[in-house]
């Protein structure tokens, strides 16, 4: 089980002390999950510092496919990576929305996340239009297979269903509907990696939250959560994470 917290442009100093609490409640009373946090990127080095010795994960949010070079604005998974990050999302709606990520350029991220040592965490997702058209499953298991470099063959990574249409809106797929979806991307894994793709993660995301998180993280093949504002209060995000 693999649950991970994207703060997305949420946080400033502050936002230690919610880590720290979360590090220090899951040292006091420890899960067999592996639980990450991916803040801004100012504040990884921060969290880094302030969570050592924990079973807690720091990553990023985004890197760029090179490992350097005049990209104003953009990290490399080196960067990242030298801020003591372990993870990285990669190919969140939001950056496919927002800044035109294609599965290409995804594929590309991967490969430097990978190349940095970086787990990343691979996002798929359709639209409300999309789903209604009753193309969903195509369109994410097309991304899936898009998105995913031959280099990850023999890497640890995840991938993140996160239908678009229910992030931050406060609606849910039916529990039928997330399981038909995970089990659709546990095929096209299984077929793209054999028995290896039987064990990767596949995260379920889209306003993930203490009332629900029990009831989600049970479905089948839902190995974990990628969860977003209830992973800023260090107490919510321990509710959704003793709840696997």
């Amino acid at each position: 089980m693999l649950i991970v917290g994207n703060w997305k442009m949420y946080g400033l100093a502050g936002g230690v002390g919610e880590a720290r609490a979360l590090a220090s409640a899951l040292d006091t009373a420890p899960t067999a999950a592996r639980i990450g946090l991916c803040p801004p990127a100012l504040l990884i080095a921060r969290l880094v510092a302030a969570v050592a010795g924990s079973k807690l994960s720091i990553g990023g949010q985004d890197c760029h496919a090179l490992s350097e070079g005049a990209y104003t604005g953009d990290l490399s998974a080196e960067m990242l990576g030298d801020a003591g990050a372990t993870l990285v999302i990669l190919g969140h709606s939001e950056r496919r929305a927002g800044h035109g990520e294609t599965d290409q350029i995804v594929a590309g991220k991967v490969n430097g996340a990978l190349r940095a040592g970086l787990m990343p965490i691979v996002c798929v997702g359709e639209t409300l239009e999309q789903r209604q058209a009753g193309g969903a499953e195509a369109v994410v298991t097309a991304q899936v297979v898009g998105s995913l470099p031959d280099s990850v063959a023999e890497a640890d990574f995840a991938i993140a269903y996160e239908p678009v249409w229910a992030i931050g809106s406060g609606l849910t797929p039916t529990p039928a509907e997330i399981e038909a979806m995970h089990a659709a991307i546990r095929e096209t894994l299984a077929s793209r990696f054999s028995g290896a793709g039987r064990k990767i993660p596949i995260l379920y995301g889209g306003s993930v939250k203490p009332a629900n998180a029990a009831e989600l993280l049970h479905l089948n093949e839902v190995g974990g959560a990628l969860v977003g504002g209830a992973s800023l209060k260090a107490k919510d995000f321990e509710a959704i994470i003793r709840a696997a």
